[in-house]
């Protein structure tokens, strides 16, 4: 049963989300993928963040480009950690959507990462599951040993 959601805007963004996929399939972590626009699909996005923690997702990992609205979207229906990966598109290359991720009003939490970060927000998200699960807190620990040692 997957643990980890991770949600894009759209199609064009996988790319900049694949080190998320790689590293969590590194540690052995299961996930799902979803393509969910904050702006097209709405209904589709409250729908995802209200079932996500019965289907037994435990952290959302969400990539957003330019105005960046998905991972806060998400977070707004869900009480489970969204994690937003600002993407390095548009104009301001990234800028605007750390900004807006960052930025979320009081109450409604949303973590992030640096721009084009997938890969770091996978491995908040293991951080975070090895609080409750042994299997991902040892292959965690694993991984960061081999860091440590070069």
């Amino acid at each position: 049963m997957p643990l980890v959601g991770i949600v894009m805007g759209s199609e064009s963004d996988a790319n900049l989300m694949k080190p998320a996929l790689q590293a969590l399939d590194q540690l052995g972590i299961e996930y799902e993928v979803s393509i969910i626009s904050a702006h097209r699909t709405p209904e589709k996005a409250r729908e995802y963040g209200r079932s996500a923690e019965k289907r037994g997702i435990e952290v959302i990992i969400a990539g957003a480009g330019m105005a960046a609205h998905l991972p806060g979207v998400l977070a707004s229906w869900t009480t489970i950690p969204v994690i937003g990966v600002p993407l390095p598109s548009g104009d301001l290359k990234g800028i605007d959507a750390l900004l807006s991720i960052v930025q979320m009003p009081g109450g409604v939490p949303v973590a992030s990462v640096g721009i084009g970060g997938a890969q770091n927000a996978a491995y908040f998200a293991a951080g975070i599951l090895a609080l409750k699960h042994d299997k991902i807190r040892k292959s965690y620990e694993k991984y960061r040993q081999e860091l440590a040692n070069g």
